[in-house]
């Protein structure tokens, strides 16, 4: 509607001077606004691969990690002054994890990515190059560490793809003191990025150092009652622990997880037959008819040992979980 015909006279004044106020009150708004602006125009945008909503939302530190244990002490360490983030699900297979877009976009903001290294994170060399961080700073946990290799014999019961232990066996974080080397480069590479916190670090990781310390010794003083303790386990996770505390990890039984056939079955009872173990052990959560008939057959317990791939996400539920895997020893092995 053309509502230029309507207005005359003192009407024309009285709009043109209620315009001229609306003018200038949306002027005056504007300049109100544009500081604000102009503090967020200023701002460099961030460089590829560096933080921003981390800094933005309160200037921590983000760190993210590979999979539950790395977690467990990166955020022992970290405590509430850095934002700690898992890559892999706790309970998801992290030997042969597949890497996610979001993965890649979490290390992509990230400034510190945490692995457990010796080869066990086999997607990360992808996901970091595809994340193009430039400025992301890396901790190798099991720097320092002298790797195992296999010390018992590994036995396949069927055709199963191996694991790729060429650097080594990747479990070191099952052996409490090797555990203490692990949050310890952790500390040092917390600091070396993020040196404000330095305090803050030293003194989570010393608390958590010193529960390990605690740890070790219970070990220590309850295994030393069962010597020459022989298991065979169907996870190549342990020896760090068996070698540690005097355990005999007699073999390892490689089975598969489903599709099984009455050869697998045979050759399974034929490899723990011959090695005449006290225990047998399996992880927590597998539920696989082959280990139960298993058991039955050799008239052995079968006994949840924990290799801590899985769980909850309090720093404590690593001492949880390996006081409990020291009550199944202990027991399995009487």
């Amino acid at each position: 509607m053309n509502y230029r015909g309507l207005i005359t006279g003192r009407q024309r004044s009285s709009i043109l001077s209620m315009i001229t106020l609306l003018t200038l009150s949306m002027i005056a708004g504007c300049s109100q606004s544009n500081p604000n602006q102009g503090t967020i125009a200023e701002q460099s945008p961030p460089a590829q691969g560096t933080v921003s909503t981390p800094v933005a939302q309160g200037g921590k530190t983000k760190v993210v990690t590979t999979f539950l244990p790395i977690y467990l002490f990166t955020k022992a360490v970290a405590g509430n002054v850095a934002d700690v983030e898992i890559l892999v699900p706790p309970g998801t297979e992290v030997h042969e994890y597949q890497a996610t877009p979001e993965n890649v976009k979490a290390i992509a903001t990230a400034n510190v990515l945490v692995k457990n290294g010796l080869g066990l994170e086999g997607f990360l060399e992808n996901t970091v190059k595809n994340a193009e961080n430039s400025k992301l700073a890396e901790i190798d946990a099991s720097i320092g560490i002298k790797p195992l290799n296999e010390i018992s014999p590994i036995v396949k019961t069927a055709k199963e793809e191996d694991h790729d232990h060429a650097q080594g066996n990747p479990h070191v974080w099952l052996d409490p003191v090797l555990a203490k080397q692990e949050v310890t480069n952790i500390r040092d590479g917390l600091i070396a990025a993020d040196p404000a916190n330095k305090a803050t670090y030293e003194a989570n990781a010393a608390a958590y150092i010193k529960e390990l310390e605690s740890l070790n010794s219970e070990f220590k003083q309850t295994l030393q009652k069962t010597p020459n303790c022989t298991f065979i386990t169907f996870h190549d996770a342990f020896p760090y622990l068996a070698k540690r505390y005097n355990l005999k990890q007699v073999a390892v039984v490689q089975i598969p997880e489903d599709q099984l056939s009455p050869t697998d079955v045979q050759n399974a009872v034929s490899a723990v037959k011959k090695y005449k173990v006290k225990a047998l052990f399996s992880e927590p959560g597998v539920d696989n008819k082959l280990l139960t008939s298993l058991s039955k057959d050799l008239k052995l317990t079968l006994h949840p040992l924990d290799s801590l791939e899985t769980g909850e996400t309090d720093p404590q539920h690593y001492f949880k979980a390996m006081k409990a895997n020291l009550q199944i020893l202990e027991t399995s092995c009487k």
